[in-house]
């Protein structure tokens, strides 16, 4: 079973960033001639993504609730890769808060910042929180969903630590009202392993947060929702 799993994880491996590869030389060229043509060719990676997930490790995607139409700040939880990616098919668009450090990577770090990814700087404080805040709100005034992974890192399957300054910087800043949503998508690609198993995905839409809350309780109803598939195996 565990060759089985070590072979599927293989061929995704090779399959998924050989292909990753010709999808960023895609968007260059399209760049070169209609700008705004890197969007389209990123929804059709993470489509990309999502079927070698489906058809060589055996993942699934389930999304238990629905998710609402018009502007919201969506919060997630992450523990793998795969939400990063993902998200391109959840929603249209949207723009999603990411490592500094990831913009930097030749030729996908430029298509990045074409597409308008969020950059976070974690060692640069306030001045760090000021330019996500910058680019939420032009993304927000543009009618893009803004998605920020609150935890500013993977955390393992079941882990629930604290949730970081920028989400109450942005709540209070775009007053949108906020909608959680739990993933468990470490149960089957933890993060740092090579192995990646089958099974299900699961995207739990919470109870949406309205705007105006007082801070400590925006973050304790967001903390609870982002970790509800927690106790589950």
């Amino acid at each position: 079973m565990i060759a089985i799993t070590a072979l599927r994880s293989l061929a995704f491996l090779c399959v998924f960033y050989g292909g990753s590869l010709l999808f960023v030389l895609t968007a260059i060229v399209a760049h070169w001639v209609v700008p705004r043509a890197v969007l389209p060719v990123a929804t059709a990676w993470s489509r990309f993504h999502r079927r070698c997930a489906r058809w060589l490790l055996g993942q699934k995607v389930r999304v238990e609730g629905e998710l609402p139409e018009g502007q919201y700040l969506y919060i997630l939880k992450h523990e793998s890769m795969f939400e990063t990616i993902d998200l391109l098919c959840l929603f249209d668009r949207p723009a999603i808060a990411a490592k500094r450090e990831l913009l930097d990577i030749p030729l996908w770090g430029g298509l990045a910042r074409d597409y308008g990814l969020l950059p976070v700087e974690r060692s640069a404080g306030a001045s760090a929180l000021r330019a996500l805040r910058a680019s939420a709100r032009k993304a927000n005034a543009e009618g893009r969903p803004i998605c920020l992974f609150p935890e500013g890192t993977r955390v393992s399957h079941g882990e629930a630590p604290p949730l970081r300054a920028g989400f109450a910087g942005l709540y209070v800043l775009l007053r949108l009202p906020v909608v959680p949503i739990a993933v468990d998508s470490g149960r089957l690609s933890p993060r740092g392993r090579f192995l990646k198993r089958p099974g299900i995905i699961t995207y739990r839409i919470g109870e949406t947060v309205p705007p105006g809350l007082d801070r400590k309780e925006a973050e304790a109803r967001v903390h609870a929702a982002i970790n509800a598939l927690n106790a589950q195996p």
